[in-house]
């Protein structure tokens, strides 16, 4: 399966990287502005497809994007100093425009993966600029949010992060909803099976994980800049899970009919990914305070998506 990649900056780059490691792909085309860069990094990720795999990479014009299955989306600008969210998202969106027209030009049957931030809106805008059905525009979502809610559960309770079943719905941003009520481990309520542990998850525990998720990209990026791995690993499995038709579970945005009294807005939902796409979307079963909270995130994007008027 050949996955064209549009920005070959961190995110992208990690994305070919963790695709290229997973064997998730056979050929791997890194597109950017900078050309020297996308062949700078396609070398550099080549050399390490012999200690794994046996993907392509190559780099090139839009031209090189003919025939791939799947497109991601990493490119966009930067913000600015002092300037609104909104006026960014105009700019990004204008990027949009560009980029998935020449996409759909070469590669009309591709699925369009969008990891651009915000990743809610830019799902939006791309699924509108492009006319393709809903579950073929796919954004990374929380994807990233629920692994980092695994990741800091299960160093709580002492076990496997992948043994923990936990979501973050919503925003894609600081109106994520954890989803404490329905998280299991072992078949069993996550708040029984601590209990059980002698890892109680009392309101400071909570707090904690709570704010390890929710704050976790601004510690990375105080810390060196930007956020890349996590999400590099997430699109590789997004990849992964189309290449094999897996029809994984995974908590991903995408325009939505409606969702807690909103109306055509992306937001993160559990989804089932496979060959064609998403393929369905599982109504998850909320605390109260949950689907309020999810409510308001889908009020939040709904009030920035507007108006952009695209």
């Amino acid at each position: 399966m050949k996955v064209a990649i549009i920005g070959a900056g961190q995110v992208g780059s990690a994305a070919a990287f963790a695709i290229a490691l997973q064997a998730a792909a056979s050929e791997i085309v890194l597109i950017d502005r900078d050309p020297a860069l996308a062949a700078a990094q396609a070398e550099d990720i080549a050399h390490a497809v012999p200690f794994a795999g046996a993907a392509r990479l190559g780099t090139g014009g839009y031209d090189a994007a003919a025939g791939a299955a799947v497109t991601v989306l990493a490119a966009g600008v930067a913000q600015r100093p002092g300037e609104s969210r909104l006026d960014l998202l105009a700019r990004n969106a204008e990027v949009f425009r560009a980029i998935v027209a020449e996409v759909l030009r070469v590669a009309p049957g591709t699925l369009i993966l969008v990891a651009t931030n915000p990743v809610d809106i830019m799902t939006q805008v791309a699924t509108r600029l492009s006319g393709l059905p809903p579950g073929r525009v796919i954004g990374t979502g929380t994807i990233l949010d629920t692994a980092r809610f695994r990741h800091l559960l299960g160093r709580h309770l002492g076990v496997a992060p992948q043994s923990v079943h936990g979501l973050v719905l919503g925003e894609h941003g600081d109106s994520e909803v954890l989803c404490w009520s329905g998280a299991t481990l072992g078949a069993a309520p996550l708040a029984q099976v601590a209990e059980d542990l002698g890892r109680p998850l009392d309101p400071a525990a909570r707090g904690a994980i709570d704010a390890g998720v929710r704050r976790a990209a601004d510690r990375i990026i105080a810390g060196k800049g930007a956020t890349w791995f996590g999400i590099g690993a997430g699109i590789a499995r997004l990849v992964q899970a189309i290449a094999t038709d897996a029809r994984d579970v995974l908590t991903l945005s995408m325009l939505t009919p409606e969702a807690c009294g909103t109306r055509d807005i992306a937001l993160s939902l559990p989804r089932v990914i496979g060959a064609e796409g998403i393929v369905a979307t599982l109504p998850p079963q909320l605390s109260r305070d949950e689907t309020e909270a999810l409510a308001r995130s889908a009020a939040l994007l709904k009030s920035l998506a507007d108006p952009l008027g695209v």
